[in-house]
């Protein structure tokens, strides 16, 4: 069985990325778990909200990747979803477990853990379904515990208004000063593309008091120069500090 990688990187803080997804199947709860079994500070994934107003656990608008069956999320009701069987990293349906994670059963994980939430906001979402979504992280006593990540700066701003000291991250895949002045204007941080990330630009916004997460790392090499730069936060498949 294959297992992590090692970086050298005491002061980085590494996100398992949809669970640790170098070993098992994305964005279920296989993967959360196999993060929180190492020591990793927190655990990213993706939600979805289904056509009858629920919140499910998985990256692509499609099911047709992970699953085979090809479903639109969005257009699908949660019941139904949940019927579908992820496809395991090793080909082939052989693992009854493998389905897609209700929103709670992610946080539940995380809290039994003691990992944080690193939780994205896919497509936009209306402020109602934004304030659900807070709620069920709050119900799963996982709220102080839980950085919110969007590439949807409307919902970056819906959740700075309802949430005014929470870790929200800005995800984009460049960066300039235009961006630079948004986050300053929302008190957000950054979550870029690792090829964006320069060491200046990690002395820019460290200047600002912003802080730096970067995605996705899976080489050693390349984590431990963006580690020397100096950002915060790495995001990998399957890199851990050693």
């Amino acid at each position: 069985m294959p297992d992590t990688l090692k970086i050298r990187a005491p002061h980085v803080k590494m996100i398992a990325h949809r669970g640790l997804s170098g070993l098992e199947k994305e964005n279920s709860a296989a993967a959360f778990v196999a993060a929180g079994n190492r020591p990793y500070y927190g655990i990213e994934t993706d939600v979805h909200r289904t056509a009858d107003g629920q919140f499910i656990i998985i990256h692509d608008e499609s099911t047709k990747r992970v699953c085979g069956d090809e479903m639109i999320v969005e257009e699908s009701r949660f019941d139904t979803l949940r019927r579908l069987q992820l496809q395991d990293v090793y080909g082939g349906y052989s693992r009854a477990d493998l389905v897609l994670p209700s929103l709670r059963e992610y946080v539940d994980i995380c809290h039994h853990y003691g990992k944080v939430s690193v939780l994205e906001l896919k497509n936009h979402f209306a402020t109602d379904d934004i304030r659900k979504i807070v709620d069920i992280v709050a119900a799963g006593v996982q709220l102080e515990h839980t950085v919110f990540i969007s590439f949807d700066l409307p919902n970056m701003i819906a959740l700075r208004e309802l949430l005014p000291g929470q870790p929200l991250q800005f995800l984009t895949d460049e960066y300039n000063h235009e961006i630079l002045e948004t986050l300053l204007r929302h008190h957000l941080d950054l979550d870029v593309h690792r090829k964006a990330v320069t060491r200046e630009m990690v002395e820019e916004l460290h200047s600002h008091g912003v802080k730096l997460n970067c995605w996705t790392v899976n080489d050693p090499e390349e984590g431990e120069r963006l580690a020397e730069y100096g950002v915060d936060f790495i995001t990998s498949n399957i890199l851990e500090k050693e």
